[in-house]
């Protein structure tokens, strides 16, 4: 009965014109610009990808240089986009803020011709579950306006060996109460170029300042208990770079903590700028056991605060990113 009902399935299945997608499946999927993979574009293999799978999908990118504007919708989840080459294989664009537009689509509300910092992303994340690795993600337009190269609104993304290239804007971590997880990463810009509200967890990342600015804009909400976490990291500045402040807030009860990094000379000795007189009353930002010439404590604005010992050890991973899940990255 079993196999006269399979069969009868699948001749229907041939009459009614059905047939499997050829991508759903775990199988993974080969990007290449020469045409030696099943796809030249990196679009083209996330157009393929089921929604809301419960396999792990893994995107091979092979080393190229591929000017793409890219979205991971929020129906796509269990997606892992790995390069061949972290330094050779980049995904490119460039828009700025200032960009005129005549598409309404692209046109920010407050600015009738302009597009607005969030549109200008490289890459954008909607999708949960996501894992890029070894791989760089650039903004390449000039500098004239904030111009992101990674977007972020889905919840469990993970990072990894990857770069991140722009100037004003670079990493905007865009949605209250998700949780971003950076291991072994390269991040770099001017301003305010790594931002947002997510809870967001950088180990062991190397963080290029590339101007006399600010290095975080953190914006985390007030009932968020955790914003931005750098532990193990390296801050280091280009050659005419003088003055770099760690942060300041972006909005109220803006999170930020440096801890067990090393922090170069250029760190202004107060550290932390409030951005606006009442922000400082509300302002979560500290630093516990960091090294080098910048991490001097001596002259810190007296709202940061230096962690006790007892303190820093409740700052884990577990703690962190702690949900009814249990995702640990």
């Amino acid at each position: 009965m079993n196999k006269l009902l399979t069969t009868l399935l699948a001749l229907c299945s041939v009459c009614c014109g059905i047939t499997a997608a050829p991508y759903d499946n775990p199988d993974t999927i080969v990007v290449a610009r020469d045409g030696t993979g099943q796809f030249r574009n990196i679009d083209d293999a996330i157009e393929v990808c089921r929604a809301f799978m419960d396999y792990h999908k893994v995107i091979f990118v092979r080393r190229g240089t591929y000017k793409e504007k890219l979205i991971i919708p929020q129906w796509l989840q269990n997606i892992e986009i790995c390069g061949e080459d972290r330094d050779q294989t980049i995904i490119t664009w460039d828009d700025h803020a200032n960009i005129v537009s005549s598409d309404p689509r692209t046109t920010a509300p407050t600015s009738p011709r302009k597009i607005g910092t969030f549109r200008t992303y490289t890459l954008k994340i909607e999708g949960n579950d996501i894992t890029l690795k070894n791989i760089t993600i650039e903004n390449n337009s000039a500098r004239l306006g904030q111009a992101v190269a990674l977007h972020t609104e889905g919840d469990r993304l993970r990072f990894v060996n990857c770069r991140f290239l722009g100037h004003q804007d670079t990493v905007y971590t865009g949605m209250p109460g998700t949780r971003l997880y950076f291991l072994d990463c390269h991040i770099e810009g001017t301003t305010d170029f790594i931002f947002g509200p997510s809870t967001v967890w950088f180990e062991h990342c190397d963080i290029l300042c590339k101007a006399n600015s600010y290095i975080t804009a953190a914006s985390t909400p007030k009932e968020s208990a955790f914003g931005y976490i750098f532990n193990n990291c390296t801050v280091s500045c280009e050659p005419q770079v003088e003055k770099v402040y760690l942060g300041r807030p972006w909005r109220d009860y803006g999170y930020t903590l440096f801890m067990h990094c090393t922090l170069p000379a250029q760190i202004r000795p107060e550290g932390w700028h409030r951005w606006e007189p009442q922000r400082e009353k509300t302002a979560r930002y500290s630093e516990y056991e960091n090294v080098g010439p910048g991490a001097d404590t001596s002259q810190r604005v007296g709202w940061s605060r230096q962690l006790t010992k007892k303190e820093a050890q409740q700052i884990t991973l577990d703690n962190v990113f702690h949900r009814a899940d249990n995702w640990k990255p």
